[in-house]
């Protein structure tokens, strides 16, 4: 490909750049045209505070959404984050209550999200169930059972203020749930584009039979990424549960549909085997920063959700369209 490369024109190395990075390239554009236009709507979006605020709302979407970056790189998608969030949020809340040491609680809420993520991958991977079907399934079942155990009632935190650390506490002047969010995103990126298990992960996406075929296990690798996505929504409920100092089974509610804009936004290909980290954090901050300034302009909350389709819609379009396009300009050459 190099080779080709150096045949073409002057200029097209920035041709091919351009080409190569056009998602991300485009979701950097739209993250800095909400931030001018949120900026001039309201004196007040470009406080310290107003923006530290946003980070500390993003960081559980964003935890999800950088493990959910890993599924959709192997062409799946995990529709019941949401719900694997409300099964923590109300599982910790349950067990807080009753005396257990907080950091007890977090290790045991990290185990059980990573067991509800391998089981769904399993089922997935070893069993040959789409991932649709498998995911919404445990979008139901698993918003059930945080339901039967609270009966529906908001369950309250109370004197553990190591535990509401996690959720309100600051280091530095910064929110302890966006630098927690920060290190998973770079543990992520770091994964991802340097270590053999990212390459795998690609590889997996790109082609699974291949990747077979030169002795990667294929199906451990496509299960081990719903246990990731489980432990991030372990973290994400416990840091929402630290924050608001309760837990409920309808916490979360529309999750998942979040997590997917700011992942599909963020340029990561529907098709698998292609996405970017970097992508996926700007998406996440794009719709926490749509969110935060539709609120600020006294919009009504509710239009969010009808802003979060249209950005999904559009962003698949999107998606589709680039990579399609990518494919047939890699073929000519």
């Amino acid at each position: 490909m190099s080779a080709i490369y150096s045949e073409r024109g002057e200029g097209s190395a920035v041709a091919d750049f351009l080409t190569e990075h056009a998602q991300l390239l485009s979701i950097s554009f739209f993250f800095t045209v909400c931030i001018i236009f949120f900026s001039m709507a309201t004196d007040v979006f470009l406080s310290i505070g107003n923006l530290l605020n946003i980070l500390r709302q993003a960081a559980p979407i964003l935890i999800v959404a950088v493990a959910m970056t890993f599924v959709i790189i192997t062409a799946g998608i995990d529709l019941s984050v949401g719900s694997q969030v409300a099964l923590i949020n109300a599982s910790a809340a349950i067990i807080l209550s009753l005396g257990v040491p907080w950091p007890v609680v977090v290790l045991a809420m990290l185990l059980l999200g990573a067991l509800v993520g391998l089981a769904q991958g399993w089922f997935i991977a070893y069993q040959g169930i789409p991932a649709f079907i498998v995911t919404l399934a445990g979008l139901s079942i698993l918003r059930g059972f945080a339901l039967y155990m609270t009966q529906g009632f908001s369950i309250p935190i109370n004197g553990v203020p190591g535990f509401f650390a996690l959720g309100r506490g600051t280091f530095l002047g910064f929110p302890v749930p966006a630098i927690i969010a920060l290190i998973v995103t770079a543990v992520a990126s770091i994964v991802i584009s340097r270590q053999i298990y990212g390459r795998q992960v690609v590889a997996v996406g790109s082609n699974p039979e291949a990747a077979r075929r030169v002795g990667m296990s294929s199906n451990w690798i496509i299960a081990s990424v719903y246990m990731l996505s489980g432990i991030s929504c372990a973290i994400a409920g416990l840091l929402l549960a630290a924050r608001l100092g309760s837990g409920s089974s309808n916490a979360a509610v529309g999750f998942e549909l979040q997590v997917i804009a700011a992942v599909v936004l963020g340029g990561t290909s529907l098709f698998g085997g292609r996405g970017s980290i970097l992508g996926t954090l700007l998406g996440t901050l794009t719709i926490a920063v749509i969110g935060n300034g539709l609120i600020l302009m006294h919009i009504s909350p509710f239009f969010t959700q009808i802003v979060t389709g249209a950005i999904i819609l559009i962003a698949i379009w999107l998606n589709t369209r680039i990579f399609t396009a990518n494919f047939t300009f890699s073929r000519k050459k």
